[in-house]
């Protein structure tokens, strides 16, 4: 009641709630085991039930947005793949911050959900808790070219933030694959783009502003002994209303696409040097890449990219996919953001129809992983769309997949088939096992807790700083008490 008290007085929080209608037509197991991964077993039906509503609604499910909307507004709310749907009885939309503040110290449970990108249960609070998404708050986008910084609201995607920052001369140092996502969620999961000397999203941020359980407005800075835990913390702290992102002069970016690049040979450290970006891409039907995506700054040397010839005709990673989704290829110069990006953020970001993974090791382990990949290719292949190879430079955030050591990242694409998919994720992980690799913590894993909390160093850390900053556990769903033990 304490908490609450000052919000009851100015007359209750403006939240926008909508409430679901949550006739579930599915349970999901609640053993810890599957609900680890993204689809697992959590979004497997029961005997006896039946399979996730899917929402045909005014969705587009090209572009990634606050879940599946819901149909009048009664149909549950899913994630944007569909496989996760989740059980809260309320999604809250507040309008300002003082009425997200006012909903936060009221909550028992609270999870935030971003753009609707991740795979697994990461973002369901549990029927007692609430959903809230960002969308309604406004979406502030604040330039400072003479600090070389932007303040930009949580909710704000990716695409209008690289669009804004551009208009004022100005660079954000990477970008993902996708740029539907929102920054928020990016941060606090690890997202990441691709290149030998580029940190993940999360590197770029310098200060964050999130509203802790009692309503509180809180701003952690870089230097804060707390900052390395407070940015990539899947939402466990807080909800992160904005952050603040180191800027960089503005630079143009050439997009060549290469074909067939066999493993026999290859020198995996050169060939991810070659450029400031780059992406190799197989299908495992074969021991090589199908395809490398070379992105070149044209303020840095220029490198020749011998192991491969350039494509003659626009590519898309995935075989059978319309090119014009993708980003201007044939070495044609153009902005960071229209280049940087696989996908143009005016059209269809991926296949849709998909479930992902990615793990992330060590790079020097990076040719080793790919030969234990291969020898399972045709366990891998028939369920996979395809498969991404990028490398991400180390970073210091105690639960950045990066943490403390430059990375090689496998990515997955699978089809949309959760039984079909599941025992062919656990054979990639055994696969990768002796290599410790860290999975992307919004995509689809099967690692047991223990194992994944003994490749964190600073998990115990990070536990500290949740029960500092959440004492009564508002922000952590079974989710985040299973998988990081706090």
């Amino acid at each position: 009641m304490g908490r609450t008290k000052a919000w009851q007085e100015s007359g209750g929080p403006d939240t926008s709630a909508v409430r679901l209608k949550v006739t579930r037509s599915h349970m999901f197991t609640r053993s810890v085991a599957s609900r680890l991964c993204a689809g697992n077993t959590a979004a497997l039906p029961a005997e006896g039930t039946q399979p996730p509503v899917k929402v045909a609604s005014t969705y587009n499910r090209g572009l990634p947005g606050e879940g599946r909307r819901m149909a009048g507004m009664t149909e549950p709310v899913t994630n944007w793949a569909g496989n996760i749907t989740y059980s809260a009885k309320e999604l809250h939309r507040p309008h300002s911050l003082d009425a997200l503040r006012a909903l936060v110290a009221q909550s028992a449970r609270v999870r935030v959900l971003g753009s609707g990108h991740s795979f697994n249960e990461i973002a369901d609070p549990g029927s007692e808790g609430v959903l809230v998404s960002l969308t309604a708050l406004p979406p502030s986008v604040e330039v400072d070219t003479a600090a070389r910084t932007v303040r930009v609201a949580g909710g704000v995607r990716y695409a209008e933030l690289a669009r804004r920052v551009h208009e004022h001369g100005l660079a954000l140092h990477n970008m993902a694959s996708l740029p539907h996502i929102s920054v928020a969620g990016s941060v606090a999961t690890g997202t990441h783009g691709s290149g030998n000397g580029n940190g993940s999203l999360a590197s770029a941020v310098r200060e964050v502003e999130l509203v802790t359980a009692d309503g509180s407005l809180l701003t952690i800075t870089r230097g804060d002994a707390r900052f390395d835990g407070a940015v990539t913390s899947l939402g466990a702290l807080g909800v992160v209303t904005a952050l603040t992102l180191d800027l960089e002069p503005d630079f143009e970016v050439a997009q060549q696409v290469y074909g067939q690049l066999p493993f026999a040979g290859l020198d995996f450290e050169t060939v991810s040097a070659a450029a400031y970006s780059v992406s190799l891409f197989t299908d495992w039907q074969r021991s090589g890449f199908v395809q490398a995506w070379v992105k070149r700054r044209t303020d840095q040397p220029l490198h020749d990219f011998p192991w491969a010839a350039p494509a003659t005709e626009a590519m898309h990673p995935v075989p059978g996919m319309p090119a014009e989704n993708c980003t201007q290829q044939f070495g044609v110069p153009g902005p960071w953001h229209e280049r940087l990006p696989h996908f143009r953020a005016e059209f269809t970001p991926s296949s849709g129809a998909e479930l992902q993974s990615e793990y992330l090791l060590a790079r020097p382990y990076a040719l080793d992983a790919l030969h234990a990949l291969d020898a399972i290719r045709e366990t891998i292949a028939p369920v996979l769309q395809i498969c991404e190879v990028r490398t991400v430079a180390a970073d210091s955030q105690w639960l950045s997949p990066a943490y403390g050591r430059d990375t090689v990242a496998f990515h997955f694409t699978w089809v949309e088939d959760t039984a079909a998919v599941l025992p062919v994720v656990r054979r990639v992980e055994e696969a990768l096992a002796p290599f410790d690799p860290r999975p992307h913590w919004g995509k689809v894993f099967t690692t047991p807790p223990a194992a994944l909390r003994e490749r964190y160093p600073r998990i115990d850390a990070f536990t500290a700083l949740a029960g500092e900053l959440d004492p009564t556990g508002t922000f952590r769903n079974t989710f985040v008490r299973e998988v990081l033990g706090v």
